[in-house]
């Protein structure tokens, strides 16, 4: 009853979500035929990617503004803008093509994203509730059933110019679900005589930076790499690579929404450390895989590690800064942290480009590490002001 719950309460999000979700399995499923379309190497591929980081930050570092600025209407003006970006990955035709266009998918999607969760963690303020877990799994759900959905398609002939549009409609019926109306209001006003802090808490938002960071680096990699890696070194089929990313996401889709219990029993910081571990460990399974079977577990266990991430590390920020500062301090923090979402694959394809794929998911493996020490800094740190207390 209490997930049941969650999403009653954050239901505008919540299909936000799973309407980026539907983009992202979409796209991360059409990455061997998108590149392959483009003529790009595997570095050419990693430098495009950037393009959607550029983008990306912009959005990030604007999404206060934004928010304030149309209020009520941000999800549906962003979710219809990112429903019309999802058509431009047909016109790609050469590598230089591939960077302007995907910028302009990291503009909407980003826009979408950070807006999507600064409204869940007002919400989770507001109802004293742990939304975030259950909101991510919706994501995860919607982006494993479109990268299944897509690699069907792929065997079945179908084109870039057909999939997408086709998929950018069924985030399109998504949309129809974001509108909050009445229900909608903006973050509650202080009473009067209450004190706000002038300045934000620097070290909490650039360690929860880091934790999301790593996490979209071995999140997104795995997701725009994996489909490449079964086709390629491994031999599978065409359509076969688009069960990587598909894993992926509904293994984090169930993880999350056992994150949305777990968390409350075991706190944040502890989720947090073990699931860094099991990234690291999932990433090391699909450098090593020499078969379709060994990859799918690797990518599996990486899943369970990356799950719940980036949903935990937003609502442990959400309790380290007043109300006030939320909106700015998660933008902030995403700021910096998204960009390992686009990062995460560039890497993979410089590195690939030189080394080959196993060695880039190694790297990845050593990126994802660094959650481990942010996790043991942030708990020292709320330990002793604790204790000052």
């Amino acid at each position: 009853m209490s997930i049941l719950k969650a999403i009653s309460v954050s239901r505008a999000p919540f299909f936000a979500l799973g309407a980026i979700g539907v983009y992202w399995g979409t796209f991360a499923a059409m990455v061997p035929v998108i590149k392959q379309q483009a003529g790009a190497s595997d570095a050419q591929f990693g430098l495009a990617l950037l393009g959607a980081s550029v983008g990306g930050m912009a959005a990030m570092y604007l999404a206060p503004r934004m928010a304030q600025a149309l209020g009520r209407y941000i999800l549906p003006v962003l979710l219809l803008l990112m429903v019309a970006a999802m058509q431009l990955p047909a016109l790609v035709s050469s590598p230089l093509m591939l960077f302007p266009i995907l910028a302009a998918l990291g503009v909407t999607i980003s826009g979408l994203d950070i807006n999507a969760n600064m409204r869940i963690s007002q919400l989770e303020e507001r109802h004293g509730m742990h939304l975030m877990n259950v909101n991510h799994a919706m994501f995860s759900l919607c982006f494993g059933a479109a990268a299944l959905i897509v690699a069907t398609l792929r065997q079945a002939g179908w084109s870039v110019g057909q999939v997408f549009p086709m998929m950018g409609g069924i985030a399109f019926l998504l949309g129809g679900l974001v509108w909050e109306g009445k229900r909608w209001r903006a973050v509650d006003p202080e009473p009067e005589g209450t004190d706000v802090p002038q300045h934000l808490p620097w070290l909490f938002i650039a360690l929860t930076g880091v934790m999301l960071f790593v996490s979209f680096v071995g999140e997104n990699a795995t997701e725009a790499w994996s489909a490449l890696f079964i086709e390629r070194e491994l031999g599978g089929e065409a359509g076969e690579g688009g069960f990587g990313p598909s894993t992926l996401g509904f293994v984090m889709a169930v993880f999350r929404l056992l994150g949305q219990v777990t968390t409350e029993k075991l706190g944040e910081e502890r989720v947090v450390f073990w699931s860094g571990v099991l990234g690291v460990i999932g990433s090391l399974v699909i450098a090593g895989a020499q078969s379709q079977g060994i990859v799918l577990i690797g990518i599996a266990i990486t899943a369970v590690g990356m799950a719940v991430i980036v949903p935990t590390a937003n609502s442990l920020l959400g309790k380290l800064v007043h109300r006030q500062q939320r909106a700015l301090a998660i933008s902030r923090a995403w700021l910096f942290g998204f960009t390992g979402y686009f990062i995460g694959p560039s890497l993979i394809g410089f590195v690939s480009q030189a080394y080959g794929l196993r060695i880039a998911f190694v790297c990845v493996a050593i990126m994802v590490s660094f959650i481990i020490p942010a996790v043991l800094i942030i708990k020292a740190r709320r330990h002793a002001a604790a204790v000052a207390r």
